[in-house]
């Protein structure tokens, strides 16, 4: 049952983490499904008609379900799982036991088999069309499990799971993944399902629960620093890697002795991790996604402003227990909940001091030894193991990361053994098929290629003595022309030109520096009282289990903003050409304040023609790069100061990049905001020593200007492809 239970929730994630709350005709709202189902009588040869393989090609490539009967039971698989039994609710319609999900079948018009099948779950609905009438035939690589609990230098145990192959021959490398997510679920399915490249290609797997999570001993430390190589006795990441591959060369049968690492997000840190002082024995290492500094530019701040929903949502899922746990508000939308609270301060008295990585926030505001001395890409420097860094360039949580990472490691890269993927992806998107992220649509499937093209071959190189494939250093995905791109470095050093987006009075903006004009500035009121949403209301919780837009948030359309006040826009002339943006993205704010602290949202947006035919996307805005930058670390981020009001500074906001192409008839948009609420912290716009403590009287309106002029020329620097 238990078995059972984890395949149908890989079912709800393909779901959930596919569509992200993305709603197109096939996959519409409706009414939830409840768990408390009596099944009913039907004669077994009903079923019959409805025995074979349905498909969504559009939105799930690849993904095959399969409905069959053996005797008077009914049975679904997926693509790459075991099956799992439905109970009928009428003659068409069949409801899940494990989960609360059904499926409907659709009969042809003649009444005879089914055309296609309906899943219901979580009160939406996913359309399937019938492509064959035999079920596939199950093609799943069997695998022995075992699970061990592997002693670290100090003493403590780690429990960890060892998959191998039931039917090998030869000796296999072993591919390992280390999480503090838990790793009790991890069967043959599971991995038939998820890595099926891999699968393939032969490899014992191994998945680890770190330190002081589920079923490992120990205590949990959030991004645990660095020993101190000082003290014998001392542990850290890099050490538990070093000892757990070095009793899994010695203990596991079968294994060549070659070891390759990898990982998304926490799991992606954890692989980079390993690059220090690694074993012997590891020959390969993917860090996905990392989060190497987490106060720069992933997980919990950003240049400063600090990511309070996400922080306080995603410390609270770990901290607490062990085990961790779901973070839902009901019904309630988040910002309301978030606001309700008024300041920081409050949502710090609600936690009661529970939570030790929120302290944490609370204690260390600015970039300080605590953020330093756990920002990996200020101590992993040298590259001694091939490393394949891995980043999507609509990640909402680490897409610093790996930029990052990669830019360390480059410069001491001699034997050329460090290289780059970059592809059209939110968080770990490369991990689930299909060609769409929300509403956007990248043509062939791109998460396959680099699945099939790229990292199987990479780490078959490493691990089994495989042809080597022929990468480049940097594999960047170009979104809009929808093609993959090769380059000798990233960002490229050759075909690019620097450009500058500047800009200019009557809300447009070009790519010919400012002349005087009568105005010499755009300008807004920013009330914390009444913040910029990040996303469309209401919000849900992050990781809300009933559902969640938070996955694809950085693709949706931007026109839910329009006629707010307190956000500005400068749009250029329909464009007569293709233009490719390919590199940095780094504004250049001119900008003054009323008040004595501000936060700076820019945002560099692709609007989509108003005649595009392509159902929802006629004059979709689409952010294309953005970033968010707190004042007071203006000049340094470690010491914060007060801004002069009214004083015209310039600010640098470093919006990561891209590898984008602005079609035809598309336009270039820019927009600056001072608040994105409930995702990022409000600044009180009144300065105060550290906004975790700051006042519900502290808060104040203030006037916000961008200046454009040959003096103080606003503009976004770029890199233009010739």
């Amino acid at each position: 049952m238990k078995q059972a239970r984890n395949l149908i929730f890989l079912l709800i994630a393909f779901i959930f983490f596919v569509y992200g709350g993305f709603a197109p005709a096939a996959f519409a709202q409706q009414t939830p499904v409840s768990a408390e189902q009596t099944a009913v009588r039907i004669d077994p040869a009903v079923f019959d008609a409805y025995v074979g393989q349905y498909e969504n090609r559009e939105n799930l490539p690849g993904m095959v379900f399969s409905f069959f009967r053996q005797g008077d039971k009914f049975y679904g698989q997926m693509t790459g799982q075991e099956q799992f039994e439905i109970f009928p609710k009428s003659e068409t319609a069949f409801f899940l036991k494990v989960v609360p999900a059904e499926v409907e079948f659709v009969r042809d018009a003649a009444g005879g088999k089914a055309s296609s099948v309906v899943l219901r779950q979580n009160g939406r609905t996913l359309a399937f069309k019938r492509t064959a009438d035999q079920p596939a035939k199950n093609t799943n690589v069997a695998y022995v499990r075992a699970d061990e609990m592997i002693p670290m230098r100090d003493g403590t145990k780690l429990h960890t799971v060892i998959l191998t192959p039931e039917k090998s021959g030869e000796a296999l490398p072993i591919l390992m993944s280390r999480t503090p997510y838990g790793v009790d679920g991890l069967t043959s399915s599971r991995i038939n399902a998820g890595q099926p490249e891999f699968v393939k290609d032969g490899y014992i797997f191994v998945f680890q629960d770190i330190r002081g999570t589920h079923g490992s001993e120990g205590d949990f430390l959030m991004n645990r620093p660095l020993r101190d190589k000082k003290d014998a006795k001392s542990v850290d990441e890099s050490t538990d890697t070093y000892d757990t591959i070095d009793w899994l060369v010695k203990n596991v049968k079968n294994n060549n002795g070659r070891v390759g690492i990898f990982g998304v997000s926490y799991p992606g840190w954890l692989a980079a991790v390993a690059l220090v002082d690694p074993h012997p024995a590891l020959k390969a290492s993917s860090p996905q996604a990392p989060m190497v500094d987490t106060w720069m530019g992933d997980d919990f701040f950003h240049n400063g402003a600090f990511r309070q929903a996400y922080g306080h949502e995603y410390v609270f899922s770990m901290e607490p227990t062990k085990q961790g746990r779901d973070v839902s508000f009901g019904k309630e939308d988040a910002y309301d909940w978030y606001l309700s609270k008024k300041t920081l301060a409050a949502v710090t008295d609600y936690l009661g001091g529970r939570l030790p990585t929120w302290n944490n926030f609370v204690a260390h505001p600015a970039y300080d030894e605590f953020w330093q001395a756990r920002a990996a890409d200020l101590y992993i420097k040298h590259a001694t193991v091939p490393t394949m860094i891995v980043g999507g360039w609509w990640d909402q949580e680490d897409m610093y990361g790996p930029l990052a990472l990669y830019k360390a490691l480059e410069k001491t890269d001699k034997e050329n053994i460090v290289t780059l993927v970059m592809g059209p992806w939110n968080h770990g998107g490369w991990n689930r098929p299909g060609n769409r992220l929300g509403a956007v649509d990248f043509g062939e499937d791109p998460s396959k290629y680099f699945r099939e093209k790229i990292q199987a071959p990479w780490f078959a190189y490493y691990l089994k003595g495989s042809p080597k494939p022929n990468h480049a250093e940097a594999t960047v995905f170009q979104s809009g022309r929808n093609q993959w791109m090769s380059y000798d470095a990233w960002p490229p050093k050759t075909g690019v030109a620097p450009a500058e987006i500047y800009m200019q009075s009557g809300g447009k903006v070009s790519f010919v520096k400012p002349s005087k004009s009568d105005t010499q500035f755009d300008s807004y009121v920013s009330d914390p009282a009444n913040p910029v949403p990040y996303r469309k209301r209401p919000i849900e919780a992050t990781y809300d289990p009933n559902g969640s837009g938070w996955r694809t948030w950085l693709v949706q359309d931007q026109r839910f903003l329009e006629g707010r006040p307190d956000t500005l826009r400068w749009s250029s002339d329909v464009l007569d050409r293709e233009t490719t943006i390919t590199g940095d993205v780094v504004a250049h704010l001119f900008a003054s304040t009323s008040g004595s602290d501000s936060d700076w949202i820019v945002k560099l947006i692709d609007v989509y023609p108003a005649d595009d035919a392509r159902p929802g996307m006629a004059g979709y805005q689409l952010m294309v790069a953005e970033e968010i930058f707190r004042g007071r670390y203006r000049k340094s981020f470690s010491k914060p100061e007060a801004i002069a009001p009214d004083k015209v500074e310039e600010y640098t906001v470093d919006l990561r990049g891209n590898n984008y192409t602005f079609l035809k008839g598309h336009r270039i948009m820019v927009e600056v905001q001072s608040t994105w609420f409930p995702l990022y912290d409000r600044n009180p716009q009144k300065f105060v020593p550290n906004i975790f403590l700051a006042a519900a009287g502290d808060y104040v309106m203030a006037t916000q200007k961008i200046y454009r002029t040959p003096e103080y020329p606003s503009h976004i620097s770029v890199t233009l492809a010739k």
